[in-house]
């Protein structure tokens, strides 16, 4: 599509058509804006279809804390106007070791039981159909939510796209100017523009990428089968989910947890594990993930990581057979001292990274906040 015959002035262009441009566009169009985005793929691609589809409220913390929950809403309030699955399933955790449950115990002192429930050992096996061996607890944290991640922003895309916002597929951003973004397909005329290229800022505004350290984060993810002998009800963590989020690092817990895992486990913390588990609506399961960190993705994935995903599996649910079904790298942007990547190298064009695996759960609220912060807060009609 040539933009000759879409040449008047949006109030609004966005540079990415992932989830957190999706975001972007969906509040500026809600607030009655003219938008348009554009993206080099020819569909939603990337690491917003690649993920668990796991929204994680709950083990947030600080700015992230604040965007998850404002996205709460939004995420259930697009669902009803899109029509895509989503569950307010909420997320499970299980404690195999004293240590882990004692992180367990001090965040839902923390948090109160309005958020997390400690479950005792019965009562965690009640719930999941996991193996009882080593099995001393768990916990239930109620506010997650779950999408299917290869459904969800293809169909928020779909939907902006038909309720009025021009979409410019196959189209490259190339440079900016204020008011200008410069195309492969020509110029496109904004007044104020958002770029959410995730891990490709390094390739718009390089300098920038390389002051705050930003690289690719790569991921060892399979789908599988497992006869389990009940459904998986919700995304369920594990004790290495317990040093990796935020809302448990400052726990007096978790460096213990942290340094008895990588001493019995040194092979694992070197593929930087979370073994984590989403069920999806056609009773599959989504297995991961590890986490290797480099300026340019290498293409060529080692099958260990795989291997230590699929045993990993078959131990905690006690089976005898996991049918992988689907493997995939997952790579997203990622960067040492921040959880998000904000600025404003041009007047008027706002790049908005996030610079960690949590673009599903905080971008629909980080995308309000920008929005919010551009054209101010006051209240606007709903699509």
């Amino acid at each position: 599509m040539e933009f000759m015959t879409h040449q008047r002035r949006y109030d609004v262009v966005v540079v990415g058509a992932g989830i957190l441009g999706l975001a972007h566009a969906y509040h500026a169009f809600d607030r009655g804006l003219s938008v348009a985005v554009i993206d080099h793929a020819d569909r939603v691609a990337g690491a917003s279809v690649q993920n668990f589809g796991h929204v994680c409220i709950t083990a947030q913390s600080g700015v992230a804390r604040d965007y998850a929950l404002a996205g709460r809403e939004h995420w259930l309030d697009l669902s009803r106007k899109v029509g895509f699955w989503i569950s307010e399933s909420g997320t499970y955790c299980v404690a195999r070791r004293d240590d882990e449950m004692a992180v367990l115990t001090e965040f839902a002192d923390r948090r109160g039981p309005a958020e997390v429930e400690l479950l005792p050992r019965d009562r965690i096996l009640a719930a999941l159909p996991v193996s009882g061996s080593r099995v001393v607890g768990g916990m239930y944290m109620s506010g997650d939510l779950q999408v299917d991640p290869r459904e969800a922003a293809p169909a928020v895309a779909r939907w902006l796209e038909a309720s009025g916002v021009d979409y410019f597929w196959r189209t490259a951003a190339t440079g900016f100017d204020p008011g200008v973004v410069h195309t492969s397909r020509g110029d496109l005329r904004a007044g104020t523009v958002f770029v959410t290229v995730n891990h490709d800022i390094d390739r718009l505004f390089p300098e920038r990428a390389e002051r705050r350290g930003l690289v690719r984060c790569r991921l060892h993810m399979l789908r599988a089968r497992m006869p389990l002998p009940a459904p998986l009800p919700a995304p369920l963590f594990t004790g290495w989910s317990l040093v990796r989020y935020r809302g448990f690092a400052d726990l007096p817990a978790t460096a213990a947890l942290a340094a008895r895992l990588r001493e019995e486990h040194p092979d694992y913390a070197d593929l930087d594990l979370h073994q984590m588990y989403t069920p999806q609506p056609d009773g599959s399961i989504l297995l991961g993930d590890t986490h290797i960190r480099d300026v340019s993705a290498e293409p060529f994935q080692s099958e260990r990581g795989f291997e230590v995903l699929i045993r990993e599996a078959a131990a905690l649910f006690g089976v005898p057979d996991v049918t992988v079904t689907e493997r995939w790298q997952g790579v997203y942007g990622s960067a040492p001292d921040s959880e998000f990547l904000i600025e404003e190298p041009v007047d008027g064009v706002h790049v908005v990274t996030v610079t960690t695996g949590i673009g599903m759960t905080t971008g629909m609220g980080l995308a309000k906040d920008r929005i919010d912060h551009v054209f101010g807060r006051e209240s606007a009609p709903a699509i």
